[in-house]
C-alpha cells in the first residue's frame, strides 16, 4: 500500500513534460537581457520595483542554491555569479537547470536571431523539444517576404481595392498552406495564438462570407497602411480572427480527415503592460471554443487572475484545457497554492497540464520546475490528509498533470519512466562541452587558472542518483582515464566508497608523476617527483557495464583536475573539452564527430603465432566461415553494446583475414570520444572472452590496414549557411597546413605508417583532399561532413581530435584560404605537375621520427594545445620508441598487438 512518502517521492522526482517553454538566450545575449524579468511581467521603469515582491524575494534565496552560493548572498552576489557563469560553465549549469524535464513543447516564435534553436535544447532534457508555432509569427514572416517582393500594396496602392484583394488571397494561400505544412511536420506538436496580446481573445465567429469581408477590410484599412511601420506585428481586429478561424478550420479538416489532432494553445490572462487585462479573460473564447468542437485548445498560464472561468471552460467543454504555467515563478508562494487549488475546483485532473513557460533563462525552467513541485506536494498531501483522495489517487493525480495528460492530448506517444529504474538522461552538449567558457574575442588557449571559481562539488547529483537507482545490485565502479599513450588506467572503487565520493565533492588524488610513466611503468623525463593530480568522474559519462562482466558494476570517464577544480593542462580530455569549448564560445560552432571501430580478431596457434579468426572473407561478404564462427560472437559485441546504450549503426566484415568494423553513431565530441572507448573495451573484452584478441594495431597482419577513420561535422545555431562554409573551408584548409605536424598525435606509433602507403586505401602518401578519396587523408564526404583517414588505434583520441581542434581553429582564427584544390583521382596517378596544379606538394611523414620533429617545431598547434602537454607527449613518444626499438621484431609486434 502506498504511503504519503511514496507520494512525495513522485511528486519531487516525477519527469515532465513541459507543454509550453521558449528558447534560451544566446551567451552573448543573456547580458542584455534582466534576469530580474524571471519573475513578472513587469518591464522598463516598472522592473525597478521587482526587488520588493515576494516572488523576487523567494527567487533569490532560491537561486543561491541554484548557484552554490552563500546563504546571506544579495541580489548583487546572484549577479556576479551568472557573470562568472556565461565565461566559464554556461552549458555544464545549463544541464542543472533542465534536470526532471522529459520533453519540452516550445514556441519558437518569441525571438529569433538572440536564441538558440528548439532542437539545441534537446541535449539537456530526457527526451526531445517539439516545436509549437505561433501563428502570428507564420503570417508576419509571410507579409514580410511579400513586402520584400513587392507584392504587397503600401502607399497609394492600399486605394486600389482590386490589388489590396489579390494580395490578400495570395497571403492567405500561403499561410494556410504553411500551417497545413506544420500539421503534418512530426516536430510540431501544435500551434499557439497571441490574440491576446493583439486584438484580444474575443474573436468574432461568424459566416465564410462576413470573416472573409472582415479581414479583407481589417487587411486593407488597418494593417497595410501601418506595416512597413510597425515590423509587420499583426494587430488588426478582422486579420488577427481570420487567422485564428483558418488555423481552427484547418486543425478540424485535419482532425476529422486524417486523425491529426494537434492543440491550439492560447496566451490568456497575465502578460505585460502590451495587454489589455480585461480582454485576457478567457470566458471571451467560448464562442470559439463551441465553433470548433474538435480543435484541443490549451488555456495558458492558468489564465491568471482568471483561474476560476478557466477551469470552468476546462469543466464545461471536452476540447478545453487548463495549463498551470507562468505563475511559477511569478506570483508568491502563498498565491501559487491558491491558484492551484482554484484550477482545481472543478477542473477534471485529466484536463490540467504543466509548464514553466520559461524564457530566456535557464534558471526560469530550473525555478518553475522547483516551485511547481513545492507547491503541489503541499496541496496534495493536504488533499490526501483530509480524505479528499488517496495516496494512490494522488500519486496517479501526479503523474497525469506532470506527464500523461500531456502525453494524451498532444500524441506525444512517450512513456513515463520508471521512477525507480528510469535509465540516465541522455547525454548532452552540455556534456560534451562542459563548463563552456563563454570567450568574446579569440585568444590563445591559456592556463586554467584563467577560469571561473569551480564548484564546491563537481557532480551533477540528481543523474548520479537517476543512474545508481536504475542499475540497483552496483557493487563496484570503474573509474577510467586515457594516458598519452592511449593505455586505460583504472582505479575501481566499491559503490558506497563512489557514493561518498560524489556526496562530498572528492576525487581521487594520483601523483602527478603517474602521466609520465611509460606502459611499463618505465619513467620518462616527463615525470615530476613532486606534485598531484585529483582525478574526477564524469558521471555524466557512466555506463554499466555489459552482462558478461564478472562485477556488477559500472563504468565512468574521468578527467584531471588541479587541487583547486581547476581543468589540469595535463588531461588529454580536458583539453579536448577546452577547445571545444572555444570553438563554440568564439566562432558560434559545435562539432559532431562519429568513429569506425577497425578491428581485426586474431586467434593464437600451437606455437602462440597471432593468425586471422575467419580467413574465408573480404570486404562486405558473409561466408558460411564468417556465418558460423564470427556472427555469433559479433552479434553478442553488438548486444553487450546495445545493453550499456550504445546502439552502432552497422558491423560488417572489413577487406582483410579477421577484420571488421563497428561504426558508431555521431555525437558531440567529447561524448563520442567516451563512447568510443567504452565501446572499445567491450569489443576487446567479448573477444578475450571467447580466446580471441580483438587489436586496434594498424597492420596486424601482412596486407592488412586497420585504421580508426572519424567523421567530423561542423554545425552552428548561430551562423548562415554561407558563413558556416566559409569557416568549414578555413577549419580544413587549418588542417592540412598542419597536417604533417598532427601525425604525431594521428599516427603515433613507427607501425603506424606501414599504413602511410599508396593504393591501399588508407591515406596516401600525400597531404591533400578529395571528395569521396580514399587515397588521401582527408576525404570530403558531402558539404558540411568529412573523413580524417590518418587516424589509427595507437592514438589516444582525446589528443588526436584535440589536435585536430586546435590546427582547425589556426584556420578559422587566420581566415585562411583553402589553397588545396579538390583532388577526385588517386594522387598515385598523377604526374609532378598535375598534382602541383592541384597544390599537392607536401608529403606526409614516412616515420614517427619525421613526424614528432614537425610537432616539436610547430609553435601554432602548441600554442593552441598548451606548451606542457605537447612538449611532454613529446619527451613520451620519444621514450616510448626508445623502448620499443630496443625489442626486435617479433617481441615488439606481440607487445604491441597484447597491448592494443
Amino acid at each position: 500500500m502506498a504511503t504519503l512518502d511514496d507520494l512525495r517521492n513522485v511528486i519531487r522526482s516525477c519527469p515532465v513534460i513541459d507543454n509550453h517553454a521558449h528558447n534560451l538566450l544566446l551567451p552573448s545575449k543573456q547580458e542584455a537581457y534582466d534576469l530580474l524579468s524571471a519573475t513578472t511581467e513587469a518591464h522598463g521603469d516598472a522592473l525597478s520595483d521587482t526587488h520588493t515582491s515576494l516572488s523576487h524575494i523567494r527567487a533569490v534565496r532560491q537561486l543561491r542554491e541554484l548557484y552554490d552560493l552563500r546563504n546571506d548572498a544579495n541580489w548583487d552576489d546572484l549577479m556576479q555569479k551568472r557573470a562568472d557563469i556565461l565565461q566559464g560553465n554556461f552549458e555544464s549549469f545549463l544541464q542543472r537547470c533542465f534536470v526532471g524535464i522529459h520533453t519540452i513543447l516550445m514556441d519558437d516564435g518569441l525571438d529569433d536571431t538572440t536564441v538558440y534553436l528548439y532542437d539545441w535544447h534537446d541535449d539537456f532534457i530526457l527526451d526531445k523539444t517539439l516545436r509549437v508555432v505561433r501563428i502570428e509569427t507564420v503570417a508576419a514572416d509571410i507579409l514580410r517576404e511579400m513586402y520584400k517582393k513587392g507584392s504587397l500594396p503600401i502607399g497609394p496602392a492600399v486605394l486600389n481595392d482590386d490589388m489590396c484583394a489579390q494580395a490578400w488571397v495570395t497571403f492567405l494561400q500561403a499561410f494556410e498552406s504553411t500551417i497545413v505544412t506544420e500539421i503534418n511536420n512530426p516536430d510540431v506538436a501544435g500551434f499557439k495564438s497571441v490574440i491576446c496580446y493583439r486584438t484580444g481573445l474575443g474573436v468574432k465567429i461568424a459566416g465564410d462570407v462576413q470573416v472573409a469581408a472582415n479581414s479583407l477590410e481589417a487587411f486593407q484599412a488597418d494593417y497595410l497602411p501601418n506595416c512597413s511601420q510597425n515590423d509587420f506585428r499583426i494587430e488588426s481586429k478582422g486579420l488577427n480572427d481570420s487567422l485564428v478561424i483558418s488555423t481552427c478550420r484547418l486543425l478540424t479538416a485535419a482532425a476529422k480527415q486524417d486523425s491529426i489532432s494537434k492543440p491550439l494553445q492560447f496566451h490568456t490572462g497575465l502578460g505585460d503592460a502590451d495587454i489589455d487585462l480585461l480582454l485576457a479573460d478567457p470566458s471571451n473564447l467560448q464562442p470559439l471554443i463551441s465553433a470548433f468542437p474538435h480543435v484541443q485548445m490549451i488555456l495558458l498560464h492558468t489564465s491568471y487572475p482568471y483561474m476560476r472561468q478557466a477551469g470552468y471552460l476546462a469543466t464545461v467543454y471536452k476540447n478545453v484545457y487548463l495549463d498551470l504555467g507562468e505563475v511559477f515563478p511569478q506570483v508568491s508562494r502563498n498565491g501559487q497554492e491558491t491558484i492551484l487549488r482554484q484550477c482545481m475546483e472543478v477542473t477534471p485532473i485529466s484536463k490540467l497540464l504543466f509548464s514553466t513557460d520559461a524564457h530566456h533563462f535557464g534558471e526560469v525552467y530550473w525555478l518553475a520546475l522547483k516551485q511547481f513541485r513545492q507547491a503541489f506536494e503541499r496541496i496534495l498531501v493536504e488533499y490526501v490528509r483530509e480524505d479528499d483522495l488517496t495516496v494512490e489517487q494522488a500519486i496517479d493525480a501526479a503523474k497525469d498533470i506532470y506527464f500523461n495528460n500531456a502525453n494524451r492530448v498532444y500524441n506525444l506517444r512517450a512513456e513515463l519512466p520508471d521512477m525507480a529504474t528510469s535509465e540516465l538522461p541522455r547525454r548532452t552538449r552540455a556534456q560534451s562541452n562542459r563548463e563552456a567558457r563563454i570567450m568574446q574575442v579569440p585568444q590563445p588557449l591559456q592556463l586554467p587558472w584563467n577560469e571561473p571559481q569551480p564548484p564546491d562539488n563537481p557532480y551533477d547529483q540528481e543523474v548520479f542518483t537517476i543512474f545508481s537507482e536504475s542499475v540497483p545490485n552496483l557493487k563496484f565502479v570503474y573509474v577510467q582515464w586515457l594516458d598519452y599513450l592511449a593505455t586505460i588506467r583504472v582505479r575501481i572503487l566499491p559503490i558506497a566508497e563512489f557514493r561518498r565520493l560524489v556526496t562530498e565533492g572528492e576525487r581521487i588524488s594520483i601523483a602527478r608523476g603517474n602521466t609520465g610513466t611509460l606502459q611499463n611503468d618505465h619513467v620518462t623525463s616527463a615525470v615530476r617527483s613532486v606534485g598531484q593530480l585529483y582525478v574526477e568522474p564524469d558521471v555524466l559519462s557512466m555506463r554499466r557495464t555489459h552482462s558478461r562482466d564478472p562485477l556488477a558494476s559500472a563504468t565512468v570517464m574521468a578527467s584531471f583536475c588541479d587541487e583547486d577544480g581547476r581543468r589540469s593542462v595535463h588531461c588529454p580530455r580536458n583539453n579536448l573539452r577546452t577547445l571545444t569549448d572555444r570553438i563554440l564560445d568564439n566562432h558560434g560552432i559545435t562539432l559532431e564527430v562519429g568513429f569506425e571501430i577497425e578491428v581485426v580478431f586474431l586467434k593464437k596457434d600451437s606455437d602462440g603465432q597471432y593468425t586471422a579468426w575467419t580467413t574465408n572473407h573480404a570486404w562486405g561478404t558473409f561466408s558460411p566461415e564468417q556465418f558460423e564462427t564470427a556472427l555469433p560472437v559479433l552479434a553478442e559485441i553488438a548486444d553487450a553494446l546495445a545493453s550499456i546504450g550504445i546502439s552502432i549503426q552497422q558491423f560488417h566484415s572489413e577487406s582483410g583475414p579477421g577484420q571488421y568494423e563497428f561504426v558508431l553513431p555521431p555525437m558531440h565530441i567529447v561524448e563520442a570520444v567516451d563512447t568510443l572507448l567504452q565501446a572499445r573495451q567491450v569489443v576487446q573484452q567479448i573477444a578475450h572472452l571467447h580466446k580471441l584478441r580483438a587489436t586496434l594495431h594498424p597492420v596486424p597482419l601482412n596486407g592488412v590496414g586497420s585504421g580508426q577513420h572519424v567523421h567530423i561535422s561542423l554545425n552552428s545555431s548561430t551562423l548562415s549557411v554561407e558563413d558556416l562554409a566559409r569557416k568549414e573551408s578555413s577549419f580544413f584548409a587549418g588542417v592540412l597546413e598542419q597536417l604533417p605536424a598532427l601525425c604525431a598525435f594521428l599516427l603515433p606509433n613507427d607501425a603506424s605508417y606501414a599504413r602511410v602507403v599508396e593504393n591501399m586505401w588508407t591515406s596516401g602518401v600525400w597531404v591533400a583532399w578529395g571528395t569521396q578519396n580514399r587515397e588521401v587523408p582527408l576525404r570530403k564526404v558531402k558539404p558540411g561532413r568529412w573523413e580524417v583517414r590518418c587516424l589509427d588505434g595507437f592514438a589516444n583520441p582525446y589528443l588526436a581530435l584535440s589536435a585536430l581542434l586546435a590546427a582547425g581553429l589556426s584556420g578559422i582564427e587566420a581566415d585562411k584560404q583553402m589553397m588545396l584544390k579538390d583532388c577526385t583521382v588517386n594522387p598515385a596517378s598523377l604526374t609532378k605537375a598535375q598534382r602541383e596544379e592541384l597544390g599537392i606538394t607536401t608529403r606526409m611523414p614516412g616515420t614517427l621520427e619525421e613526424a614528432l620533429e614537425e610537432l616539436d617545431t610547430n609553435e601554432v598547434l602548441k600554442r593552441i594545445m598548451n606548451h606542457g602537454l605537447t612538449d611532454d607527449y613529446v619527451i613520451m613518444k620519444k621514450a616510448e620508441k626508445e623502448m620499443l626499438d630496443e625489442m626486435d621484431d617479433n617481441k615488439r609486434y606481440t607487445w604491441l598487438i597484447e597491448k592494443y
